[in-house]
């Protein structure tokens, strides 16, 4: 039997049972992918993500993230709560840890402040796809619950990405936003078509001066229907603003808060930062908070 080491926490809020839940698994070493799925079906979170020992003198360790159906190669949310919780298991200071993910060996840094940690997550690299032909952005656009006239026109139906895309649509309005309803098995069959799991629709319809944007994100094609916070939406997201020239920037940086959730009551904040080469996004971070729901052990 081998006894396993299990949170829960609620990522990109200081306030229990917000933010977006994720599960992990700080000392997975030995485990089986056909055991991490089965684990993360159980916990039936968005993501659960996986701690490994470093498998080389490259890294500091491995994590691996599992849907409650498939794995994923990385995970905004998932990463602050299994950073988080190996901050508290092993009572650490501030540091940065280089993970070993699908996408990359990638630095996440610890945060120690008045005894309590934030998590500062470098994301991979930046893409942005060209524009979608008419009869697929209809198709989109109709599946989403929205209409044309709701599309804010400074802002290109894109993919953006900084390791697992997501499909950016802007609108107009932040009461249109929390109303829609889309038909997800659309966007599932769109999914396939277009080779990207998610659709982040947000808003710069927002009545707080430290608030950007506000968004929500659908995934129905690996059964993630509505995410509550997504950090591989709003992290991507600060890339796309600065390709498209929607924002302005200063000396190289753009940074902003980004809040979503608060249509399925888990509103969650969190902090992009992108820095800027040639006009272009050449490194962007998201940073958050994170709160404890449980701890425990199961053994298997």
């Amino acid at each position: 039997m081998k006894k396993l080491i299990v949170y829960q926490i609620d990522s990109f809020t200081k306030e229990k049972f917000k933010g977006n839940p994720a599960g992990v698994v700080v000392n997975a070493d030995g485990l089986k992918d056909s055991e991490m799925q089965q684990i993360a079906r159980e916990l039936n979170n968005s993501e659960t993500a996986f701690l490994f020992s470093p498998d080389g003198d490259d890294c500091d360790g491995v994590i691996r993230y599992f849907t409650p159906s498939i794995e994923v190669p990385i995970c905004g949310h998932a990463t602050i709560a299994a950073m988080y919780a190996k901050a508290l298991e092993d009572n650490l200071d501030s540091c940065v840890l280089r993970m070993k993910t699908q996408i990359g060996i990638l630095p996440f840094e610890i945060i120690k402040k008045n005894g309590d940690y934030q998590v500062l997550m470098t994301q991979g690299r930046f893409e942005l796809s060209p524009t979608f032909d008419d009869d697929t952005e209809k198709r989109m656009v109709a599946a989403l619950g929205l209409d044309y006239d709701d599309i804010d026109t400074r802002c290109p139906i894109q993919i953006a990405s900084t390791g697992h895309s997501k499909v950016m649509i802007g609108i107009k309005s932040r009461e249109k936003l929390n109303t829609l309803s889309p038909k997800y098995t659309d966007l599932a069959e769109l999914s396939t078509e277009i080779n990207c799991n998610g659709y982040f629709v947000f808003t710069f319809d927002s009545d707080d001066n430290d608030v950007l944007t506000y968004g929500r994100m659908f995934a129905p094609v690996i059964g993630i229907n509505e995410d509550p916070v997504t950090g591989n939406a709003n992290g991507p997201l600060g890339g796309y603003l600065i390709r498209n020239n929607i924002v302005t920037y200063q000396n190289n940086k753009f940074e902003f808060n980004g809040r979503q959730g608060e249509k399925i009551g888990r509103l969650g904040t969190i902090n992009v930062k992108v820095t800027i080469e040639n006009d272009k996004p050449s490194l962007i971070q998201i940073k958050g908070d994170a709160v404890v729901i449980f701890r425990t052990e199961i053994e298997i």
